[in-house]
């Protein structure tokens, strides 16, 4: 196959899917307690739109780690935290929010390759992509753990098409998301940003960060409007 002109990135939680259940968040929890044998809780830290690595730091120095000592002790955490997750992730089928199997059918039938990018560990992003019957859409993905902030991730799942044949160098790449956070990485990563109203975010809140495009949901998406063809 020619090497597509377009790549399609998309973000996982308020996304993908909506209210996908506590799993993840325990799967975190009881990490950093067998890492750092110190129960800590999620609660009050602004997790929608944070890198799983940051939340598992933020726990650890809620813990009364000091900075050196989380970084030393973060990938056993994430290994535990992906272990966890994959061992407990409910069916996630009826979590996929409005229009997204269209979407994603259209996508593949266009001859559209699309890819994750997300704050999730790479194990719980694809295990949640295989409860939610989508992994199958995806070919590639970055994840926490693949680089320090979501602009670094874009551009490295960004390189990951390219290197495998799956975009030309000049392909116009387009990240779907959910967060502000999203719209803030697509801008430094100098690619397109969809912003979607499905997540925790007002979709009006959104819509005032001035997105290349905002979307109630992925519900009625026009493939050539998505991609600003």
């Amino acid at each position: 196959m020619e090497p597509a002109s377009t790549l399609v990135l998309f973000d996982i939680d308020g996304t993908l899917l909506r209210r996908s259940g506590p799993a993840h968040r325990r799967a975190l929890e009881r990490a950093v307690e067998r890492v750092a044998g110190v129960a800590v809780s999620i609660d009050g830290i602004p997790v929608a739109g944070m890198l799983d690595r940051d939340i598992l730091l933020e726990m650890f120095a809620r813990a009364g780690l000091g900075r050196a000592a989380a970084l030393r002790k973060l990938d056993a955490a994430g290994r535990t935290a992906e272990n966890i997750f994959v061992r407990n992730c409910p069916d996630l089928r009826r979590k996929v929010c409005p229009g997204v199997r269209r979407l994603l059918r259209a996508l593949a039938r266009r001859g559209v390759p699309c890819g994750l990018v997300t704050g999730n560990l790479e194990r719980i992003a694809w295990t949640k992509m295989r409860r939610a019957g989508l992994d199958g859409f995806f070919r590639l993905g970055a994840f926490s753990g693949d680089g320090p902030t979501r602009a670094a991730l874009l551009r490295t799942a960004m390189a990951r098409a390219r290197r495998a044949g799956l975009v030309r160098r000049d392909a116009r790449v387009v990240y779907v998301g959910d967060h502000p956070n999203d719209i803030k990485a697509a801008r430094e990563a100098g690619v397109r940003i969809v912003a979607v109203g499905t997540g925790v975010v007002n979709g009006t809140d959104l819509a005032s960060l001035y997105p290349d495009l905002y979307l109630p949901s992925l519900g009625g998406a026009c493939i050539d409007e998505l991609i600003g063809a």
